[in-house]
């Protein structure tokens, strides 16, 4: 064949490559996944438990006069606590973007303690007698901060109530009943407190909080009654009492929403 010939198919093959390879359709790239952020906007259940001291401020009066100086008498124990509520999370500025980081919520609980759980003493120079805490329940709301967004920590405060039980009292010196008491009573305060929660990543839902809390109670005039006649002690016995609390305690949560996400 003549060199024509080859120098013509020469040319066409490497003017007409790229041609063809124009033509050819280009696969588009697969969009990238969806960044998931969940939301804590929601309710929840808990359950759990923890540990509590309480002190207790106390002066006894007869005739309006004093016969005790003011003592500090104490107990503590175990607890069991059941809780619920609700959450909203939002977002606040920050530098040139808005970040979903902030979570407020409203919650009550009840925590219970039974006789042989918040136990302690009740005592004066003259007398002593066995006391405990039944159950308190508290009901507020809590703002907190995700520092991941699986991880948040909150201060939260509100309204409390705790019963505390009957006190029969006995002779100090003698441990012989004394034949008098103070009725139980329930108090009504205030609570403050601060924890944590975050996410079990083995389950979504599952969560994990810890909290503690401290709380104030009004102080009560509570008659000393004898046993015997029904009637207050010396006709005006009279002790005077006020609460504090302070709890720790560690629960296991569900929420609802957790397969929420924006």
């Amino acid at each position: 064949m003549s060199k024509s010939f080859w120098g013509s198919l020469f040319a066409m093959a490497f003017l007409g490559g790229p041609a063809v390879a124009a033509d050819m359709a280009v696969k588009a790239l697969p969009p990238p996944l969806p960044v998931v952020v969940y939301t804590w906007t929601g309710c929840y259940v808990g359950g759990g438990g923890g540990y509590a001291l309480w002190n207790q401020d106390q002066s006894v009066t007869v005739n309006g006069v004093p016969v005790t100086q003011p003592i500090t008498n104490g107990g503590r124990g175990w607890f069991g606590q059941g809780q619920t509520g609700c959450d909203y999370q939002f977002g606040l500025p920050l530098g040139s973007f808005w970040r979903p980081n902030v979570v407020i919520g409203a919650f009550g609980d009840y925590e219970f303690g039974g006789n042989s759980g918040m136990t302690g003493s009740f005592s004066s120079p003259l007398a002593v007698g066995a006391e405990s805490m039944p159950w308190t329940w508290a009901a507020g709301a809590r703002a907190g901060v995700l520092v991941t967004p699986k991880f948040l920590t909150y201060f939260d405060g509100g309204y409390t109530q705790a019963n505390f039980s009957q006190v029969n009292f006995q002779s100090t010196f003698t441990s012989v009943a004394s034949g008098n008491f103070v009725g139980s009573n329930t108090y009504n305060g205030w609570f403050i407190g601060s924890g944590f929660e975050y996410s079990f990543d083995i389950l979504p839902g599952l969560f994990f909080k810890t909290e503690y809390r401290y709380s104030s109670y009004n102080s009560a005039n509570l008659p000393i009654v004898s046993n015997a006649s029904g009637a207050q002690f010396f006709g005006t016995g009279v002790n005077t009492t006020k609460y504090y609390t302070q709890m720790v305690s560690t629960e296991l949560v569900w929420r609802f929403n957790w397969f929420n996400h924006y």
